[in-house]
């Protein structure tokens, strides 16, 4: 048996249950692995949400049809599929469950062809690898492939201080973009260490009056919309948000038809898996170049998930948010 969380009805973080559940049996092309550490994301508490509410037609009407919590992981193999030959027992790994869900759990089994897993590179702890199939591989696949950001562009990224606007502004730095970073004016100074040019207090300036200034903006938390960020992108620019709506959405069918502004949305976890992998390889780069630090701002134990997921929903977390289990 095994102690994973459970969320069987959609709302607030008391929701949530840790419950004893049976360890699964790896199936052909699969692996166990004995959890140390799993990410708690925005995203994570949106579906214990079940918002958008739009969501809940793939996710389940009334509740989620899929009861388990977690995408991002990181352990050591324990158990290996019949077919599974280029992993080994002991292996130190991180990945990601995607839709599967799960990986709030002292044992996570994960299909190696359908789910992302990866060797933990060996200059990160098994704590800053749990999240980086989330808010790092998100903002690279936003600002690298889905953006396609230029050396010496202009970008503004909205919410620098959580966990995909901190990825964002070190990859755009590392990229040779200008970088504008909204955050709160306690945050503006480690923000600017981690890379940004300047820093814009969201309680006292409003970017969107920043007329024509910016090739992209990255709104990392879904604060704003195309509509009221457009006057401040230039000719081309283009508004990049991780956050789904329905206006977003037609926002983006439109934009994509015309006019030279664009809205876009990628669901980073849909793609598949080798094109994901190819995105890891670059990460990995910047990672051992010093050119990208994965920055985890508090780790909670699995028995104060519901604390976990109240600090995400206050929306002032600084980085990851982390969930640790000891063996």
């Amino acid at each position: 048996m095994m102690k994973a969380v459970f969320c069987t009805q959609y709302g607030s973080p008391e929701v949530l249950e840790v419950r004893e559940t049976p360890l699964q049996t790896p199936g052909k092309n699969e692996v166990v692995i004995q959890n140390y550490a799993s990410s708690i994301t925005t995203a994570d508490t949106f579906l214990r949400r079940g918002i958008p509410k739009f969501s809940r037609l793939f996710l389940g009407l009334r509740k989620p049809k899929n009861p388990r919590v977690g995408t991002g992981f990181a352990g050591v193999i324990t158990q290996l599929g019949s077919d599974v030959t280029n992993f080994q027992p002991g292996d130190k790994v991180y990945g990601e469950t995607s839709l599967e869900f799960g990986a709030n759990a002292e044992y996570v089994c994960v299909n190696t062809q359908k789910s992302i897993l990866q060797p933990l590179p060996e200059q990160l702890s098994f704590e800053e690898a749990a999240p980086l199939c989330d808010g790092i591989l998100t903002s690279y696949n936003f600002l690298v492939d889905a953006g396609k950001l230029q050396r010496h562009q202009h970008v503004l990224i909205n919410g620098a201080a959580g966990a995909l606007g901190i990825a964002a502004v070190q990859i755009a730095k590392s990229l040779g973009a200008r970088v504008t970073a909204v955050c709160s004016a306690k945050n503006a100074a480690w923000v600017k260490s981690l890379g940004a040019d300047e820093t814009i207090d969201y309680q006292k300036s409003d970017f969107t009056e920043n007329l024509n200034t910016y090739d992209m903006i990255f709104d990392a938390v879904g604060k704003s919309s195309y509509h009221q960020s457009k006057k401040a992108l230039k000719k081309a620019g283009k508004y990049l948000s991780p956050v789904l709506t329905f206006p977003l959405l037609l926002t983006m069918m439109r934009t994509s038809l015309a006019g030279q502004k664009k809205a876009i949305f990628q669901a980073t976890g849909l793609r598949k898996v080798e094109e994901l992998n190819r995105l890891l390889k670059q990460i990995h780069l910047l990672i051992q170049k010093g050119e990208l630090k994965i920055v985890v701002d508090k780790t909670y134990p699995l028995d104060r998930i519901k604390e976990a997921h109240q600090y995400v929903d206050s929306g002032h977390k600084k980085g990851n948010i982390v969930l640790t289990f000891h063996h």
